[in-house]
């Protein structure tokens, strides 16, 4: 088995618990595109968001309003709403996460995080955990090319730019989401770990290509370890 070099982890739900922010930033985006709260549109549109946790933001909003211009206005009411709620504190560390990236990193793997929000975003996430040096780098859909997850383009790019491993089979690559899982399994990284501290279960994270399933992100360096990989 190859030694993994490379790490590429998730954010919201993986290393970065937000309390279900998404589906609350997604409720102001539909209020503002006309959407009336408890209609069964509604609730049509936030199973849809539930289902695609993990996809570039801007791609769920394209599929929910049809057209370019209102896909951007919902995206950008909900880039908003989530930034609003994250610079209230509503969004902390998964317990043992920063340990979890430090420990990966003491054992000379490279960690890359990556998000389906854009990059106002993800920034203002990495700031308020004090985040913004925890890793070399990190990666939302607009960094590699646009289309996000289930694409395999954020993992394939991190591997680009930090030139850390010789091929895709020293890759890990860990979510919490059925995207996240197929993002990593087109990659071709040799483990897929789905977390179970974010959207979707075990079931659904194994359909889609899981190859370890793991309580929390924390316990990653220690399958690595265990495994000799």
């Amino acid at each position: 088995m190859s030694r993994i070099k490379l790490v590429v982890l998730d954010m919201a739900g993986t290393t970065v618990a937000d309390g279900g922010l998404v589906e609350q930033a997604f409720g102001a985006a539909a209020e503002h595109l006309g959407v009336e709260p408890g209609s069964a549109d509604h609730a049509e549109k936030l199973d849809y968001v539930r289902a695609t946790m993990g996809e570039s933001k801007i791609s769920v909003f394209r599929h929910l309003f049809g057209d370019e211009t209102r896909a951007q206005q919902a995206n950008t009411a909900f880039e908003e709403a989530y930034g609003s709620l994250v610079d209230a504190g509503h969004i902390a560390p998964v317990p043992g996460a920063r340990e979890a990236v430090e420990r990966l990193r003491g054992d000379g793997r490279r960690t890359v995080l990556t998000t389906g929000f854009a990059r106002v975003t993800q920034d203002a996430i990495l700031a308020a955990l004090g985040w913004q040096d925890l890793v070399e780098l990190t990666l939302c859909p607009a960094d590699a090319g646009g289309r996000g997850r289930p694409y395999p383009d954020m993992v394939l790019a991190a591997l680009l730019r930090t030139g850390a491993a010789d091929g895709v089979r020293e890759i890990a690559v860990a979510g919490d989401t059925s995207y996240d899982m197929l993002s990593g399994v087109r990659s071709g990284a040799s483990v897929v770990a789905g977390v179970l501290t974010g959207a979707h279960g075990a079931d659904r994270l194994t359909s889609h290509g899981a190859t370890h399933i793991l309580r929390s992100v924390e316990e990653l360096p220690d399958l690595l370890a265990r495994e000799g990989r």
